[in-house]
């Protein structure tokens, strides 16, 4: 559930491991239903290039922090030399980047 989102309000979108950006993505795509916010800021511990690249390319407006930038992912997009994508172990499905 997401309350109405106004214009001073910050939204933090918070994800331990980025690897793909792939449910980020959605994520925010669903956030902005709800409103604009002034700052959209996605907090995570661990992320490879690959899918910060990729929510930059879709919401360039998010501003991204993570503890750690891993060097890069795997052809099943798992995060290099990480803990892999937790979300594709869980549940299946792994998305592989073109």
């Amino acid at each position: 559930k997401i309350p109405e989102i106004r214009p001073e309000d910050t939204v933090i979108v918070a994800d331990p491991m980025i690897a793909t950006g792939s449910t980020l993505i959605k994520v925010l795509d669903e956030v902005k239903r709800y409103g604009k916010p002034k700052r959209l800021v996605v907090v995570g511990v661990l992320a490879a290039p690959e899918g910060i690249e990729r929510i930059k390319k879709a919401h360039p407006e998010v501003e991204i922090f993570v503890a750690k930038v891993d060097r890069e992912l795997n052809d099943k997009g798992y995060i290099l030399p990480g803990l892999g994508d937790a979300g594709d172990r869980a549940f299946g499905a792994p998305i592989k980047l073109q």
